[in-house]
């Protein structure tokens, strides 16, 4: 009997020496949520249009502070540059591009996306519009420096649409990778004008004059948001989107110059 007994005693030690470490595993789903298998911080890595580099900051920072335990890195580039990383699996979570048709190009790779924001063209020019440019025709000047956007970026397909609706032809002395690039030779002077998003010139003031573009002759500018198939936090890719698409998130792309979707 006394070797029964210490043998159930022992049995009984290694038995709750086991659960121990299961019952640690198995918490509150809750207190796990936004935390990776080690107990760390989540680390969401989100692919973004350039256009949206000073806004997602903004909203990075607010989507952190609502959720504890999560944090979000940004990688921002031109739509088309992003959609090749994603094809080449570069590891990230969700991707936000400012055209319908870059998004569409990855189906295979992203859930379903949604659209979190619209935007619209301006022309970018020196503070004070030292070139007179007032209109879409004034870029075609012959002593206007225009600089766009190279045809494959949304903003410079957006770019070719307006300036063909209206039959002109605009000789541009570069072509950029990304808005933002567009905008920074008009900053610095290597460049009269430039066609950008009207948030992007707002981000720039005292550098730069935004001269508007009418409705009629404008183009509307989707940002679709959509998780990535490859992401290993799919559920924190997910609730980031659905983010994008609340109150909060709308506040702070309207307080932007974005348009709502």
């Amino acid at each position: 009997m006394p070797h029964a007994v210490t043998r159930r005693r022992a049995a009984a030690l290694v038995t709750a020496a086991l659960l121990v470490p299961l019952a640690a595993c198995g918490g509150n789903d809750k207190e796990n949520r936004g935390k990776d298998t080690k107990g760390a911080a989540t680390e969401l890595t989100v692919l973004a249009a350039a256009s949206l580099t000073d806004v997602f900051k903004t909203a990075g920072a607010a989507y952190e502070k609502a959720h504890p335990g999560t944090e979000v890195r940004f990688s921002f580039a031109g739509s088309q540059e992003l959609a090749a990383q994603v094809r080449q699996g570069a590891p990230a979570d969700a991707l936000v591009t400012a055209d319908t048709k870059t998004m569409d190009g990855l189906r295979a790779d992203t859930g379903k996306p949604t659209v979190i924001a619209k935007n619209r063209l301006v022309i970018a020019v020196g503070k004070g519009n030292p070139k007179k440019v007032h209109t879409l025709k004034d870029l075609t000047g012959p002593d206007v420096k225009v600089v766009l956007a190279a045809a494959e970026v949304p903003v410079g397909r957006y770019s070719e649409q307006v300036l063909g609706k209206q039959h002109l032809t605009v000789r541009p002395v570069s072509q950029e990778p990304n808005v933002r690039a567009v905008l920074s030779k008009v900053e610095l002077g290597e460049a009269d004008a430039g066609i950008v998003y009207r948030t992007d010139a707002a981000t720039a003031p005292g550098k730069v004059d935004a001269i508007t573009v009418p409705d009629a002759q404008n183009a509307v500018a989707d940002y679709p948001a959509a998780t990535l198939k490859s992401s290993r936090h799919a559920a924190d890719a997910a609730a980031f989107v659905k983010w994008l698409g609340m109150p909060e998130a709308q506040r702070i792309l309207r307080k932007a110059g974005f348009q709502q979707p």
